[in-house]
């Protein structure tokens, strides 16, 4: 009650502080000033971040410090046995042991995240369309276990699935060819690709694929997580120099790491930093021995998932041409969510895919499926097919998974006979523009770019996380939440994706609620 307090102090005095808010814009018009960026930019490209306001942070940090006190209180209590601990704990017999549970690492889980912790996990049992229905659950004992008590909450609005394009779907010609499929090839092929689980529906699917990115060639994985944590540590090795966005998603980061490469992370989307680095890997070259690095590659992603903002890749793509540098492109959520033929960023600004060497995306969000794929030359991918672990060692893609990557892929592409994929395509960015415009008028801070389906909604305090995913499930609406650690401590913020399957109604019934 104590932060929900602050929290409507914050709301009454935001309006006296808000004349002092900063705000971040990022506008290059296609007839600005910067001569240099207007000869790489075809389309105007607006980005908003507004800076947490002065009080705000202040009575977040203040929101966190009084949970952190409550905190210890409890855990005082817990070891003095006053308060049960449902925990994961050492054995009293184990204490003399190498902790196994590091206790002040669980802090947070223990005291802060239980708080809210009702606001993931929630089971669904239906197809994750524009509407769901959700499993009723009840906690007995402050959000340490559930029950499920035999309810369904039925049509609650879909606002968290990657969705974008409507392809999660149980009718239609996707889900009948997937069908079709499970009943010719089952459901696993129980083997890797390069022993007896490679089957033609995988050497159509890459094939397609290929096309579809307008690349020489492709490969497809059965996880797209994998897909970056396994393939870049077989591009990259000790002696190599990995450029990192500041925030790439953990996939890019734990390959990164696994490759044994020297790492440096440059600021979001920021070409100066970018380039310094760049400038400075080519002066000095290799620590203490300042031998040339045998590789540098920058690691990108098309849409950014907690910033909702869009790489900017004809800047990038003119640094990598400039320092003779190779570029890694993650379209795990901009593939067949942004450009004109849903080609992704890529295909947003109007570019040749030639120009970025390792062309990555999955098949888990615009097409409804699994899997990720690299594309681009073939040798790259040939060199793939045998050091990729992902490759060598991973079972192969499901069969029906497979099959609804092609149905949709080609629908897309308009080559199923009809214009159903372009009328997706249109109608996801007209729902990306009215939900975004409906929350700027409303007053909401939002982040991103004005072309992103993923549009980040500020929430900044601790207690807003659980009370906003709760007041919205109440009104039947399904939404994501995320505070720390996934965001910075003061940013808290609910996401929201927008799809091609939602209708006005749907998007005016969250906006109003």
């Amino acid at each position: 009650s104590a932060l929900l307090i602050i929290s409507g102090v914050c709301n009454l005095m935001f309006k006296a502080v808000s004349t002092f808010n900063s705000l971040h814009i990022i506008f290059f018009p296609p007839q600005s000033h910067h001569a240099s960026r207007t000869l790489l930019y075809k389309k105007t490209f607006v980005e908003s971040f507004e800076e947490t306001p002065l009080l705000v942070a202040v009575l977040t940090y203040m929101g966190y410090g009084i949970l952190t006190i409550f905190g210890y209180l409890r855990d005082f209590l817990r070891d003095w046995k006053l308060e049960k601990c449902h925990l994961a704990r050492e054995r009293e017999e184990q204490k003399d042991f190498v902790p196994l549970y590091q206790d002040f690492e669980n802090f947070y889980t223990r005291n802060l995240y239980m708080r809210i912790r009702d606001n993931w996990n929630r089971p669904i049992r239906s197809v994750p369309g524009a509407k769901m229905d959700l499993v009723e659950r009840v906690t007995p004992d402050y959000n340490w276990t559930f029950e499920h008590t035999g309810k369904v909450l039925k049509d609650v609005i879909n606002m968290g699935s990657y969705n974008y394009l409507g392809f999660a779907e149980n009718t239609g010609t996707c889900a009948d060819t997937a069908s079709e499929c499970t009943e010719k090839y089952g459901v696993g092929v129980c083997s890797t690709r390069q022993e007896l689980g490679n089957i033609d529906k995988h050497e159509e699917l890459e094939k397609l694929a290929a096309r579809f990115l307008g690349v020489e060639s492709s490969m497809v994985f059965g996880m797209g997580f994998a897909t970056n944590s396994m393939n870049i540590p077989a591009l990259m090795e000790k002696g190599c120099l990995i450029l990192s966005d500041e925030l790439n998603h953990a996939s890019l980061v734990l390959g990164a790491r696994l490759s044994g490469a020297t790492i440096r992370v440059f600021k979001h989307n920021n070409m100066q930093s970018l380039e310094k680095l760049l400038r400075d890997a080519m002066v000095h070259g290799q620590p203490r021995t300042h031998r040339p690095w045998k590789k540098i590659l920058i690691l990108v992603e098309g849409i950014y998932s907690m910033e909702g903002s869009i790489v900017r890749l004809p800047e990038i793509i003119a640094l990598k041409k400039k320092y003779k540098a190779y570029l890694y492109l993650d379209e795990a959520h901009s593939i067949g969510a942004l450009g004109p033929r849903g080609r992704g960023v890529v295909d947003y600004f109007g570019l040749d895919p030639c120009d970025v060497d390792i062309m990555m995306g999955t098949f888990t969000k615009s097409f409804g499926a699994a899997g990720g794929y690299i594309g681009g030359k073939k040798e790259l991918v040939d060199y793939l097919r045998l050091h990729s672990h992902s490759a060598v060692y991973a079972t192969s893609m499901s069969p029906p998974i497979t099959q609804q990557i092609i149905t949709s892929m080609k629908c897309i592409m308009g080559e199923d006979g009809t214009t159903l994929g372009q009328e997706r395509l249109c109608q996801l960015s007209e729902n990306t523009t009215y939900f975004r415009r409906r929350l700027h008028e409303m007053g909401f801070i939002i982040y991103g770019n004005n072309d992103s389906p993923v549009v980040p909604l500020m929430l900044y305090m601790p207690a807003k996380i659980g009370a906003f995913g709760r007041e919205m499930l109440k009104r039947n609406i399904g939404t994501v939440v995320v505070g720390f650690p996934a965001t910075p401590i003061i940013e808290s913020r609910a996401r929201f994706c927008v799809s091609a399957a939602h209708t006005r109604e749907m998007l005016d019934t969250v906006s109003i609620t």
